[in-house]
């Protein structure tokens, strides 16, 4: 748990008061700043020590031959890994040419400061020197919002009790992969190294070569090309240094190190402060000149108007975010605190993202190696959806920019449409692992279910018209011709051979959740096709023109939605996750080890493959994302067998597994899982957050919030809800963006309230009755109750003791299964 003594709660801030090496990368990753575009680990100003100095700049990255140990046709090719790009944070501070050194300073006191709503990173500490001088440092760092490219950091120093000399060293150094500043290797993972897939890739070259560097006065250039993606960098820092004393620099510049050193006398109480500002700039084809000259005009507008404008700036952007986005917990402060750090970790990752993916770690670290995945349209659209559309909209527009490699990739598989990659920085696939990649096709209906959700949320109907509709359109077309028709005992459409969300079980028949997410996109692209024809006819005839569309896909298209396979046994009374998951033995996680968790560390895939076990929720997830299709009663018995299988093993699965405990009753266990998800990055509780934050699940707990205890749904567009406000809550309120309204839905034990704040009325739904929320008034809809509860976990025990056909109880925990023929499974309308 969360030591209090030295991470104390503020509701408004991650604060630490007592410096230790320990968890030295998990410091890193939860004290980053970042925009979306440019991101800084939360490293000492020092720049000494640490796990690793990270600078990212989303989509900078370099490519490599990915070499298969067999080759196949159509295996991923081109490897892709962010760049740590050149480390402006390093602000070094020697007094009478004594180092502060964070490791072996007498430290009388520390903290630093993650503010959410100044965005800015501050670090107090007084210093006492070996020869007794007590040195009062004041820091703070932020990048900004409202700049895209712009970082601005802030170093004061006051000698409290003596005269002393002060240097201050600025630095920009680009380290070469994997070793800091004096050659020496970084360290791989805390507690020693170890194989792990879901770190970056170490490059065994030179990254980023030097093109020009030059300094002026107090600014400092620095530029690089890739060596093989050859995209492009510039830094420009310039500085301003505040103190009545008297003051020496001396500049010194080398490819891969800018220095600005300032040598002060200082007198007794009196500061000096170093303000530092950088700008970075990157392209895929404009030279370093034209990118360093964009730096430079920049931070000559930044500085005539002074870092206090820019902090002003900080805090107005993220009042107006805040105003949108808050979700207020009454009485819960060290919720109420981690719940702000996770949407805040949203904002960093997304807001100036602008027409870039939103990487899975996102700008916090390395890990997947600035990978974009599924993670985006499933788990952090919502969020952006309902709260900052704009931002929704640009990182939909990255797909769409990834439309022609999605084209090539679907030939090269021998199929029609296109087929998004399952991770990727450029557009093309770059998972060298097929089974647990490329074969989750379901990414393609998975970017349609974000493009639907933003469309029937929003009412922007014109961004479907304007180049949406292409994708749409392309998804479906894949589903026609990966999947088969049977005519056996009727028509049925099958899709074979692919893999769903959940990594331990792959290249399967009729998984279940591809096959209604494929339904989805079929339905879907017929219902869009008809709406952008009638709404926007010329837009429509551009599409037509585009993709070579004809009327007659879209009864292809209804065909194979209606004769989809969607698995389900009467035997179980469950919806298997595939054709053949229910066949295999069941995996004793009672029994197995903690330290054999994750089983993805411990045991060959072939060893998984073979049982019901589950990394992630596949069929959970499914009965939330089209919660219309499946009963009540679906839904309980779905949950109550997967549960007990799902090893948690991806922090993508606990937020979906809140959500529909808190739907079907499990109302403790809801909160359990919440706060697993909750918690996740704050207390390491996956042991890898000093890769970086797992911002898919930061983006899960706004969905538990306000899907799971807030009761939303929004299926076909209809807005609904069903609250479950958790036992020890009081009080849970949030804000939503619906079709051009501003909505504040506030929820206690007894009563649901809605705002509306601005824009037109509301119809909605809450607990089956119709209400219309009326612009400027407050609508309040008293509850009766909580629902249906249930007390517990789901248990392999208690799953069998209801689900035997014959009857009789299992003395085992694992149940046995029962003897079945294949025709057992069959299609669930």
């Amino acid at each position: 748990m969360i030591d209090r003594d030295r991470f104390p709660i503020d509701e408004w801030q991650l604060v630490e008061r007592i410096w230790s090496e320990d968890r030295m990368g998990l410091g890193e990753t939860i004290f980053t700043v970042a925009n979306g575009y440019l991101g800084m680990r939360g490293n000492s100003s020092e720049g000494r020590d640490a796990h690793e100095h990270g600078t990212f700049i989303n989509g900078f990255h370099e490519v490599w031959p990915i070499r298969h140990a067999e080759q196949a046709y159509g295996f991923a090719e081109v490897g892709q890994t962010i760049v740590n790009v050149p480390d402006t944070k390093i602000i070094r501070l020697y007094v009478d040419d004594e180092p502060l050194v964070l490791d072996v300073a007498e430290l009388l006191t520390f903290e630093r400061a993650l503010d959410f709503r100044a965005g800015v990173l501050r670090r107090d500490l007084l210093w006492l020197t070996p020869s007794g001088k007590r040195v009062r440092v004041r820091s703070d760092r932020m990048v900004s919002f409202v700049e895209r490219h712009l970082a601005v950091m802030s170093f004061e120093v006051t000698v409290e009790n003596a005269d002393a000399t002060v240097v201050l060293s600025s630095q920009s150094l680009n380290r070469q992969d994997g070793e800091d500043e004096f050659g020496r290797t970084l360290p791989t993972e805390e507690g020693g190294a170890g194989f792990d897939p879901r770190r970056a890739e170490r490059l065994a070259e030179r990254v980023l070569q030097p093109v020009e560097y030059w300094q002026q006065d107090d600014r400092s250039v620095l530029s690089y090309r890739v060596t093989h993606s050859h995209m492009t960098l510039s830094v420009v820092t310039d500085h301003v240094i505040e103190t009545e004393n008297e003051v020496q620099m001396r500049p010194s510049i080398a490819p891969d190190i800018a220095k600005n050193v300032y040598q002060v006398r200082a007198k007794a109480g009196v500061p000096v402060k170093l303000t530092k500002f950088v700008a970075y700039h990157t392209s895929r084809s404009v030279p370093p000149r034209e990118l360093i000259d964009r730096g430079q005009r920049l931070l000559d507008r930044v500085i005539e108007s002074g870092a206090d404008e820019q902090r002003q700036l900080q805090r107005e952007w993220l009042d107006a975010f805040w105003e949108r986005s808050d979700v207020e917990i009454a009485d819960q402060p060290a919720i109420q605190q981690a719940v702000r750090w996770n949407l805040f970790q949203l904002a960093q990752a997304s807001a100036r993202a602008d027409s870039s993916g939103i990487p899975a770690k996102g700008l916090t670290g390395s890990g997947y190696s600035g990978h974009y995945f599924w993670d985006t349209e499933i788990y952090v659209m919502p969020f952006l959806t309902y709260t900052s559309p704009l931002f929704a909209r640009n990182a939909l527009k990255m797909r769409e920019r990834m439309l022609p490699a999605a084209r090539k990739r679907a030939r090269q598989l021998n199929e029609g449409g296109a087929l998004f990659p399952w991770r990727t920085i450029s557009g093309e696939e770059a998972s060298a692992y097929y089974a647990a990649g490329t074969a989750q096709y379901h990414i393609n209906a998975d970017v349609t279910y974000a493009i639907a959700k933003y469309v029937r949320a929003t009412g922007d109907a014109d961004f479907l018209a304007r180049g949406a509709i292409d994708m749409v359109v392309e998804t479906a077309r894949l589903w026609t011709t990966l999947g088969f028709w049977r005519h056996t005992e009727g028509s049925s459409f099958h899709i074979h051979g692919v893999t769903g969300p959940d990594e331990y079980t792959t290249v399967v028949n009729d998984n279940l959740f591809t096959n209604v997410m494929a339904r989805f996109n079929l339905r879907y692209a017929a219902e869009s096709v008809r709406v952008v024809a009638d709404q926007f006819p010329e837009a429509y005839a551009r599409m037509v023109d585009r993709v070579g569309f004809d009327e007659s896909e879209i009864g292809e298209w209804e065909r194979a939605a209606e004769a989809m396979v969607i698995p389900y046994s009467k035997a179980f009374t469950i919806h298997p996750q595939d054709a053949h998951f229910l066949d295999r033995e069941v995996w004793d996680l009672e029994n197995t080890p903690p330290d054999k968790l994750p089983l993805l560390l411990h045991y060959h895939p072939l060893v998984i493959y073979r049982f019901q076990v589950l990394k992630q929720a596949d069929v959970v997830l499914a009965l939330f994302l089209l919660a219309d299709e499946f009963s009540d009663e679906m839904k309980r018995a779905d949950f109550d067998y997967y549960d007990p299988l799902t090893t948690g093993d991806s922090t993508l699965s606990a937020v979906v597994q809140s959500i529909i405990a808190a739907e079907i009753g499990y109302r403790d266990l809801a909160m359990e899982y919440f706060e697993h998800s909750l918690f996740v990055d704050l207390d390491d509780l996956h042991n890898n957050a000093s890769d970086g934050v797992h911002v898919a699940s930061t983006g899960g707990v706004w969905s538990a919030l306000a899907y799971g205890f807030g009761g939303l749904r929004d299926s076909g567009g209809h807005l609904t809800f069903d609250p479950r406000l958790p036992a020890a809550w009081t009080n849970l309120r949030f804000r939503l963006r619906w079709q051009g309204s501003r909505l504040l839905v506030t929820l206690t034990r007894t009563e649901l309230t809605i705002a509306v704040q601005s824009g037109g009325d509301v119809e909605l739904s809450v607990r089956g009755e119709k209400h219309t929320a009326q612009a400027g008034s407050v609508l309040r809809v008293r509850l009766h109750g909580q629902g249906p509860l249930l007390q517990g976990r789901p248990t392999t025990q208690q799953w069998a003791e209801t689900r035997r056909d014959d009857g009789s109880l299992l003395t085992a925990s694992i149940p046995t299964m029962p003897d079945w023929d294949a025709p057992d499974v069959e299609s669930q309308p």
